[in-house]
């Protein structure tokens, strides 16, 4: 038997079984995806380590996830022959959640207060079995709803199950909380709560960028303006190195490399940080295809861990949605500020010509700088976003 384990690097964040792409006596093929496990930040499928017959699912969907957990078994091509001779004929699949229950057994339940079917997976069916728990008194904090293994541990440690008492009764265009909405607000709280936030508001001129972007476009290299963002963020880093830095309980950590962290929504999903790595050493042609693959591969879930980790800045490119201002929060512990960048629309500015003041229409938007204050002052902050206005408008033609 070949062991199918959880990967042992994972970027600190709670993995779920999301999905089983292959069910028990399916023949599966070495490095072939096998199952989908999912985080607050990316999908990762696993791959089969070996070809052979899936013999045992040991993690249901929508079970717990940690680094190096088992999550299946495989009989190999040497050992079994076929999925007769290895005894999968006679192995039970775990069922989909999707699945009708079997005949006896616990059927669809409401989720508690929403009127929603949800299933329960055969864990949580044998759990509620066996400790004579009604699974429609448990609320459930699993996807759209559902019981869980642990919401039902959870009901038999506190004497019984939960009441499924709401605050309010739920609306038909209530939304459950899903895994991702759920880490998101423990991550929001938790920064607030230990990172004393303040925020610093510049505007710039995008004249000089709009100018090189068309030029640029000209000659058949397109590139966002988020590409400019980043550049004029890792050039900036060089006046006030600390903004690149973290807190620690007996320093200030300086990061050796740039690793800028672009925040890129998801929809209804929430958003994910796919992280330019070392973007103080690229050209702005480079940063630019970073950034266009992680994009794509984020919308398309397909980012893998290693590219929603490790950086050391963060922006926050909220205006692409609409918004003039705003001041967003620093979610990982390991950074000391987030860049916010807000609508660019034309305005009216006042401009020296020729020696007289004039008014003339610019594409100008408003940026913001939020710092942990335990890690940078505000002397420092002012003096990063001032290099980063003037990189942005002091940008050369093309």
């Amino acid at each position: 038997m070949i062991e199918v384990r959880v990967p042992d690097e994972q970027e600190g964040t709670k993995a779920v079984v999301r999905a089983w792409l292959r069910q028990v006596g399916d023949l599966v093929f070495e490095n072939e995806p096998l199952v989908e496990l999912e985080t607050d930040k990316v999908t990762q499928e696993v791959p089969s380590p070996a070809a052979g017959v899936l013999a045992e699912i040991v993690l249901d969907t929508d079970a717990q996830a940690v680094p190096g957990a088992l999550l299946a078994r495989i009989s190999t091509e040497e050992e079994a022959g076929s999925p007769a001779e290895a005894g999968v004929q006679e192995a039970k699949p775990s069922a989909p959640l999707e699945e009708e229950a079997p005949a006896g057994t616990p059927g669809p339940r409401p989720a508690p207060g929403n009127g929603h079917e949800t299933r329960l997976s055969p864990s949580v069916r044998r759990a509620v079995q066996q400790h004579g728990i009604d699974p429609s008194r448990i609320a459930g904090t699993g996807r759209n709803g559902r019981v869980t293994r642990e919401d039902v541990d959870r009901a038999v440690a506190g004497g019984g199950a939960a009441p499924a008492v709401q605050p309010r009764a739920f609306s038909g265009q209530d939304i459950p909380h899903d895994r991702m909405r759920l880490t998101i607000a423990e991550n929001m709280a938790r920064a607030v709560a230990e990172q004393p936030h303040v925020t610093a508001v510049f505007e710039a001129d995008f004249t000089a960028v709009a100018q090189h972007k068309a030029a640029m476009a000209a000659k058949g290299v397109k590139l966002s303006y988020t590409a400019y963002i980043v550049k004029a963020a890792a050039d900036a880093m060089a006046v006030a190195p600390a903004i690149n830095g973290r807190w620690e309980s007996d320093r200030i950590g300086i990061s050796p490399t740039i690793d800028i962290g672009v925040g890129t929504a998801l929809g209804e999903k929430g958003l994910v940080v796919p992280v330019v790595k070392d973007a103080g050493a690229l050209t702005l042609e480079q940063i630019g295809a970073r950034l266009d693959d992680l994009t794509r591969r984020a919308r398309d879930g397909k980012l893998d861990r290693a590219d929603v980790s490790g950086g050391s800045f963060t922006i926050s490119n909220h205006g692409v949605s609409g918004s003039l201002l705003a001041a967003p929060i620093i979610l990982h512990q390991g950074q000391a500020a987030i860049l916010g960048v807000g609508k660019l629309e034309k305005r009216v500015v006042v401009r020296t010509v020729n020696g007289r003041d004039a008014m003339l229409i610019h594409p100008m938007a408003y940026v913001t700088l939020t710092i942990d204050h335990r890690v940078v002052d505000g002397h420092q902050t002012n003096a990063w976003l001032s290099r980063f206005v003037e990189v942005l408008e002091g940008w050369p033609a093309a």
